[in-house]
């Protein structure tokens, strides 16, 4: 791109390579007790979906993604409105980020308008296989620490983007729901539903 990874901004025109790991630990509730684990959040469902629609391109219908979403809310038993925060997949392409963002109001509804969502890729640039994991860290960090990341980069809104996307600065908030979403080359989507506990 020309500037920097800039998600959901008018004048976005690619995403930038990063680099970086991240390990979860994912265990039952009661041997998590039992040992005094620091318990950070519960992965309460999860979503897939895929359309094979084109190799890098989403399907402009944004149906696959929606989808994805959808089937996390309903295996983790949430209602849209319950949810806090959206960790977007938000690549900074003009494509991916106006389909999520139809996505999620697919999705949402008016609840869409009233929900912070951010893309930490705006941070730390598209970590390929390792995003989804890191992304996971990050929604389990908003619910510890009650602060949702900003978007950074994000300077001129766009028509097609018009969600609270919380612009360049982190935002105090109690959040007791979050998805993450991963929406793949080839139409392979993603999404990890995880709740306070």
């Amino acid at each position: 791109p020309q500037k920097a990874s800039r998600p959901f901004d008018k004048d976005r025109d690619g995403f930038v390579m990063g680099e970086g790991s991240g390990i979860v630990i994912l265990e039952e509730y009661e041997h998590a007790k039992k040992r005094n684990a620091k318990i950070y959040a519960e992965v309460v469902g999860f979503g897939m979906s895929g359309d094979g629609y084109h190799m890098t391109a989403p399907d402009p219908s944004a149906e696959a993604p929606a989808r994805c979403m959808a089937k996390a809310l309903e295996d983790g038993g949430i209602e849209p409105k319950e949810v806090s925060y959206i960790n977007a997949h938000g690549t900074s392409t003009e494509l991916n980020d106006k389909v999520e963002t139809m996505a999620i109001k697919k999705v949402f509804g008016d609840h869409a308008k009233k929900l912070p969502i951010s893309s930490t890729k705006s941070m730390t640039g598209h970590l390929l296989g390792a995003a989804g994991g890191v992304e996971f860290i990050a929604c389990c960090l908003t619910i510890k620490n009650s602060i949702i990341p900003p978007t950074i980069n994000y300077e001129t809104p766009d028509p097609n983007c018009d969600l609270d996307y919380v612009p360049n600065k982190a935002r105090k908030a109690r959040v007791n729901v979050t998805l993450s979403n991963s929406l793949g080359f080839g139409g392979h989507n993603a999404t990890l539903c995880l709740k306070k506990i």
